[in-house]
């Protein structure tokens, strides 16, 4: 078993790396995921409201001139985000299957060596 050939280190480093690089984009998919709820969420309270409505700028809580031009940069802000998540998506579908690849290549050359 000591006796790994440098081939195959370097599938296992790249297996690692490939590995670390799918949780990283998982976990930045997931991110999004919950601010696009958290913004569908803030999307329909503010079709509910009737009152003024306010924005955060910055630290501070800002009178908005009017209700549309804030529900247009939230639909922006959605359409945004959906782009980011399918953009994610497809590189953690990627990234998955070369993970399945480089798993089963290691899992071959290792099987061969024993």
């Amino acid at each position: 078993m000591n006796n790994i050939s440098p081939q195959l280190q370097n599938q296992i480093a790249q297996f690692q790396q490939v590995q670390q690089q799918l949780q990283a984009v998982s976990t930045q998919k997931m991110q999004m995921e919950m601010q696009k709820r958290e913004m569908e969420r803030t999307k329909e309270e503010l079709s509910k409201s009737n009152g003024d409505v306010y924005k955060n700028v910055g630290s501070l809580l800002i009178k908005a001139e009017n209700k549309e031009s804030v529900s247009s940069e939230i639909e922006e802000s959605l359409e945004t985000l959906e782009v980011r998540i399918k953009a994610l998506d497809r590189q953690e579908k990627g990234l998955r299957e070369k993970f399945q690849t480089l798993q089963e290549t290691i899992n071959k050359a290792m099987g061969s060596q024993q």
